[in-house]
Formats: C-alpha cells, sequence, structure tokens
C-alpha cells in the first residue's frame, strides 16, 4: 500500500534550524577540550602554576556539569529559546574575555562564565531542537545528529585548537567562538519556535550551591595536595568539600524533586550506564591534554602537526558515534558496552612504550584503538540510561546522564592530571610544581631536562594505566550488571522499559533537567 504524505514531514526550515543549533552545541563541546593543545602556549603566555593551569583547563567543566540540570528546570519554567538565546549571548562574552585574559585567574574566571552560559545551552538546545520536529521517527534522527556533533566537538576540539595556534596567538582558540554565535542569534529568531513551558514552583539554589561548592572544595584540596603537598588547612578543605558533597546527597533523597535523582541510581544497569558516561570521558580528557604536552613539550614536535596527529583518533571517534546504532543492532547493548571499554583499555595501554625519546606512532595506535571504544560509550550513555528506568523518570535519567559526560571531562583533568603532577613532583628534578615550569626555568643543564622529560613521561604512563585498569574493571562490572537482551532488560533493568529502550526514538529524546517531555520522544 502506497504511504500518503506524512503531514509530520519537516520541511526545510526544521533542517536549518538544526543547522544552526549545531553551531552552539559543537562549541559547547569544542571549549571542554580546545586547550589541551593550547596549554603550552597559555603556560609560555601568561605563566601559571599548577594549580591554575589545571583550574583553567577544568574549570570549565565543572561549572557546566553542576548547573546542568538546575539550567534545564529554568528553561522549563521561562522559556527554553529565552534562555538559548542569553546563553549564546553570554558565551560570546566570556569567549571575548577568555581571549583577551591577561593573568591566569582572569582566564579561570573566564572559563567559569563560559562554563556557565554552556549549561543553559544544552539543555534549552535539545528542547528547541524537539519542537522543530513534530516525527517521532525524525526527530530521533535530529537528536543522533545532535548527538554526534557534541561527541564531535570534544574530539576534534584539540585538533581546532592546534590548527589555530599554528598561525595566530592562544587567544585565537576562544575568538573562533564569536562568528558562530553571531550567526546563531541573527537565524535563531526566524528559524526556531519557543518550546512551550512545562513547570511550575521555585528553583532549589541550595541544592544548587551545595553541588557546586562541594565539588569546588574537593577538587581544590586534591589539586594542591597532589601538586604542593600535605597541608592541615588543605586537607580541612578537602573534608569540607566531601561533607558538603554528603549533604547534597542527602538533601536530594528528601526532597519531592530533586535536582539529582539518586534513587534511579538503585537500578544496576542505570548504574552502569552513568559510569560509562564518566569515566571514558575521564580518561579521553586527561591522556588527550598530556599527549598534547608530551607531543609539543617532550618530542619537540610543533603544534600545527600535533594537531595532525590527533584528527585520526578524533575522525574514527566521531565516525563510531554514528554507527554505533547499527554496530548495537547486530552485537547487542551488553556486548557493544563491553567491547567499548576493553578497547579504550588497550588503547590507553599502548601509551606505556612511548618515551621522552619517541613514541609517536604509538600515540596515534592509541587515539585510534581507544577512539572507537570512547565512541561507542558516548552513543550508548544515554539510551542506556534512559531505557533503564521508568518513563515517568526518562527526564531525570537523561539529566544524569548528560551531567556524568560533563563531569567526566572536568573530573579526568582535575583527578588523573593531579595524578601526573604528584608523579612528577615525586621524580622530577624538584625545581617547580609542573614540567612547563620546570623546563622554562634558565640555564637547565640537559640532565636536569633529561630528568624532567622521563618524570613527565611516567607521570603519562601511570595516568594510562591507572585509567585502563578501570575501564576493565568496568568492562567486568557490565558483564555482570547489564542484562544480554532486551528481554532480560525488561524483567531486570526497569520496570517494563526495555523492550522500548532499544528502539532509537525512545533513546533521550528530551533536555537535560526537563521532566515533562518524554511524549516527545515516544512514536
Amino acid at each position: 500500500m502506497k504511504r500518503t504524505t506524512d503531514i509530520h514531514q519537516p520541511g526545510p526550515r526544521a533542517w536549518l534550524g538544526l543547522a544552526v543549533i549545531l553551531g552552539p552545541v559543537l562549541l559547547v563541546a569544542m571549549d571542554g577540550s580546545v586547550l589541551f593543545l593550547a596549554m603550552p602556549k597559555v603556560t609560555e603566555a601568561l605563566a601559571p602554576t599548577a594549580g591554575q593551569a589545571l583550574w583553567a583547563l577544568d574549570i570549565y567543566g565543572f561549572v557546566v556539569g553542576s548547573l546542568l540540570i538546575t539550567f534545564g528546570g529554568i528553561g522549563d519554567r521561562y522559556g527554553r529559546l529565552k534562555l538559548l538565546m542569553s546563553g549564546v549571548a553570554l558565551f560570546g562574552l566570556a569567549s571575548l574575555g577568555a581571549a583577551f585574559a591577561s593573568s591566569p585567574d582572569t582566564l579561570i574566571a573566564f572559563r567559569a562564565l563560559m562554563g556557565l552560559a554552556g549549561a543553559t545551552l544544552l539543555p534549552s538546545a535539545l528542547a528547541v531542537l524537539g519542537e522543530l520536529f513534530a516525527d517521532p521517527r525524525q526527530r530521533a534522527q535530529a537528536i543522533g545528529i545532535f548527538a554526534a556533533a557534541f561527541a564531535a566537538g570534544f574530539a576534534i576540539g584539540p585538533a581546532v585548537g592546534g590548527q589555530l595556534l599554528s598561525h595566530f596567538w592562544w587567544g585565537s582558540v576562544f575568538l573562533v567562538n564569536l562568528p558562530v554565535l553571531v550567526l546563531f542569534l541573527v537565524l535563531a529568531p526566524f528559524l526556531l519556535r519557543e518550546v512551550a513551558t512545562s513547570r511550575t514552583g521555585r528553583i532549589d539554589v541550595l541544592s544548587t550551591v551545595q553541588s557546586v561548592a562541594g565539588l569546588l572544595l574537593t577538587i581544590y584540596a586534591v589539586k594542591h595536595l597532589a601538586a604542593e603537598g600535605w597541608s592541615t588547612a588543605v586537607a580541612a578543605v578537602g573534608v569540607a568539600g566531601l561533607a558538603v558533597l554528603v549533604w547534597f546527597v542527602r538533601r536530594q533523597l528528601t526532597l519531592e524533586h530533586p535536582l539529582i535523582d539518586f534513587r534511579l541510581f538503585r537500578d544496576r544497569v542505570f548504574t552502569v550506564a552513568i559510569i560509562t558516561g564518566l569515566l571514558p570521558l575521564a580518561a579521553w580528557s586527561a591522556t588527550a591534554y598530556l599527549s598534547g604536552v608530551y607531543l609539543q613539550s617532550v618530542l619537540g614536535i610543533p603544534i600545527l602537526r600535533a594537531a595532525l596527529l590527533a584528527l585520526p583518533g578524533a575522525l574514527l571517534l566521531t565516525v563510531t558515534c554514528i554507527v554505533t546504532p547499527m554496530l548495537v543492532a547486530c552485537i547487542g547493548k551488553r556486548t557493544a558496552l563491553v567491547t567499548c571499554h576493553l578497547l579504550v583499555a588497550a588503547g590507553l595501554l599502548l601509551l606505556l612504550p612511548v618515551a621522552s625519546s619517541g613514541g609517536v606512532g604509538w600515540y596515534i595506535a592509541s587515539t585510534v584503538l581507544a577512539g572507537v571504544g570512547y565512541g561507542i560509550s558516548f552513543s550508548l550513555v544515554a539510551e542506556t540510561a534512559v531505557a533503564a528506568v521508568p518513563a515517568e523518570r526518562a527526564g531525570s535519567a537523561a539529566a544524569i546522564a548528560e551531567t556524568s559526560n560533563e563531569l567526566g571531562n572536568a573530573l579526568g583533568i582535575a583527578l588523573l592530571g593531579s595524578l601526573s603532577v604528584l608523579v612528577f613532583r615525586l621524580q622530577g628534578p624538584d625545581l617547580a610544581g609542573t614540567f612547563g615550569e620546570t623546563v622554562a626555568l634558565p640555564g637547565l643543564a640537559q640532565a636536569v631536562v633529561d630528568q624532567a622529560q622521563d618524570a613527565f613521561v611516567t607521570g603519562l604512563r601511570v595516568v594510562a594505566v591507572t585509567a585502563a585498569l578501570l575501564h576493565i574493571v568496568l568492562g567486568l562490572l557490565t558483564l555482570r550488571r547489564v542484562p544480554k537482551s532486551p528481554k532480560s532488560l525488561e524483567d531486570e533493568g526497569g520496570a517494563g522499559r526495555g523492550g522500548e529502550g532499544d528502539r532509537p526514538e525512545a533513546a533521550g529524546a528530551e533536555a537535560p533537567g526537563s521532566g515533562g517531555e518524554r511524549e516527545a520522544a515516544m512514536p
């Protein structure tokens, strides 16, 4: 029987709207990693301390991850398109400020402001996107493109930064945002529609403050102790941060509408999905940053060539994100998840042979093999998390999945980056807190430079092995905890959601932080 024309078929306006939305989304993801290759240039220009360098890298991800759910709720109440337009404007202003920062503290402050703007963009962009596509299958296709663009932004950030820095000064990695953002502000009012508000009530400000303060205090202590050694005052700050996080969790368990619904973690499939959202991005961000320093400051490779060396892994990661749904259809969700963790672990272990005398081939092989694993994990996290819970809790599941990605990116730099700093402090020449600060000292003997380079490479290897072991453990946990089939998932994963969750159109089609749009994802 011949099908009549679908009245819900999206026209050119919808696809143009999608293209306009993808610009800011790509930038938000890209700015989580664009400094990885740029940090040697930033260190040369601004001379940050060890702690300041790490904060400049990861404060962006911490702010995005901490505020993502909060701004999802604000958009629900006050209008998604309004929030999206405001966020894009703020992101542009903060990018401009970061580009011309004259000190490490100023750069950190503007990076934090960029993170705040980024937290407004992601949930609002996905909700506005859902408004453009009335047909569920077309909407699922558009959301798949959205997810691939977000993953591609993370992957190509270092390469884009390297290309820009081969021709311009370090601030250009932020100025490149401005043309895309201006184009969005000009076209969005004509192509996009406001999304009807779906919530009433107040935002729980105390929960937001608790989550941000707890994370920042705890990570500050970890970084300081790794870079400078034991300090009673700093240890007290860390304990205070952990106490605030415990208070935050306990408060969420008592609220009717919590910022993060921790009760979802009672489901073992959901828990595995969220850890899968966090750990691979943590490993990727830490090794991408450290590898960028290794290529430039240890092997002396020019930044343009270093950027080109990162491209094969980035392209393979992006392609894998797109083809993962077909892979899952062939081998099943559990097998795909286990495979992704083992591939990441194997790729990370390929960094072990790198040395201060060479190792470019090992680096490329590592990024290519691990890139396939990263691509699978990035594609599966939201779908697996949403499929594991009852339909009425899908909004909270999608929000936590998105937050785990952002926090994983930031925690990789904060925790694994601090581990590399600790190794350098213990094995380096003990002249400065970081490798960059050490080799910048005047009049160093070649033996001292060699010791500093060897200590940095040892730190890179320790980070790679640590992350690889964590992925092997997570792979074994996935093998034990994630059911084999949709039928098993229906029995064990969350009140009859398994069969639905394996359909592409049911996978995370709502904005992080929203709880009232599940019907937008359903056929």
